[in-house]
């Protein structure tokens, strides 16, 4: 069973829940998809034992064989490739790895070298009970533009005999998309405010057009209005927990450790919102 757990816009906890919801889910897998910034290694702090570099393929021009026709260039669609009189000049940061380029020149005049864009990281961290969580994220090098293969590498990580929980990066945008795409179900993470609202509608969108079930979780729920259960109501979406302003859980995220380690109340509660995930998926 894969699940992303994610939100409309950034701060709004989604980390704290996957972390949390992770540490009590029996034969579970922590996978941080948030590339660009990943941190449930802050409240999980992993045993890393093996280390990937991501890399994706850029066109390597043979310049005895180009004949400068320029249907390479004309057949990119990220202006990677520009020929200019008797020169062919690859951008390799507009590059998307398509392939393109390679697939319609004439000559044969374009080969594929790599680049590395990332990393992935893969270790074992300690789970509230005798289990270890396997635990994986993927790292985007400074400057790199695309996320979404880093984010394919990480998923591929994906078990099918354990309970996976992807932790999206924030927002609407392609890294999110290529992290929802394929799950079993998603849960989005909100916070019942003006801009909460509208980041959720447009989350659950995405999640409508990928045909991804869904539920929501309000965090901080005690400190706002009763706008996001009203959305719900009307979409027929089910809220499956609602969290309002804990201390516990505060000064918990305030040190970088997960509240379910010292809280038994918080313990039962992410336990319980594992089996309404699970009821909600047999659905």
């Amino acid at each position: 069973m894969i699940i992303a757990i994610a939100s409309g816009k950034g701060g709004t906890g989604k980390t704290t829940i996957a972390t949390n919801l992770a540490l009590v889910t029996p034969a579970s897998q922590y996978l941080d998809c948030d590339v660009e910034e990943p941190n449930g290694h802050l409240f999980l702090k992993p045993k890393i034992s093996d280390k990937r570099d991501v890399t994706m393929p850029i066109p390597k021009i043979n310049e005895e064989l180009c004949t400068y026709c320029g249907q390479c260039a004309a057949a990119c669609e990220f202006n990677a490739l520009a020929v200019i009189g008797k020169k062919v000049m690859v951008f390799s940061e507009l590059c998307h790895g398509c392939g393109a380029c390679t697939f319609i020149c004439p000559e044969k005049a374009i080969s594929e070298t790599t680049k590395v864009i990332g990393c992935l990281e893969i270790g074992k961290a300690k789970a509230v009970e005798t289990d270890e969580l396997d635990f994986a994220h993927g790292i985007s090098n400074i400057g790199n533009p695309l996320s979404p293969p880093i984010i394919k590498k990480v998923k591929k990580l994906v078990k099918n005999d354990c309970f996976a929980i992807l932790d999206a990066p924030p927002g609407t945008s392609c890294p999110m998309v290529q992290t929802l795409m394929g799950c079993d179900y998603c849960l989005f993470v909100t916070e019942p405010t003006p801009f909460g609202l509208n980041d959720l509608e447009l989350a659950v969108g995405v999640a409508h057009q990928l045909k991804i079930p869904c539920g929501i979780l309000i965090n901080r729920s005690d400190s706002g209005d009763d706008q996001i259960q009203k959305y719900c109501q009307r979409e027929a979406i089910p809220i499956l927990m609602e969290i309002p302003f804990d201390r516990d859980l505060a000064f918990a995220y305030s040190k970088g450790e997960a509240a379910v380690i010292h809280s038994q109340s918080l313990r039962e509660d992410f336990q319980k919102l594992h089996q309404r995930i699970v009821a909600e998926v047999e659905k």
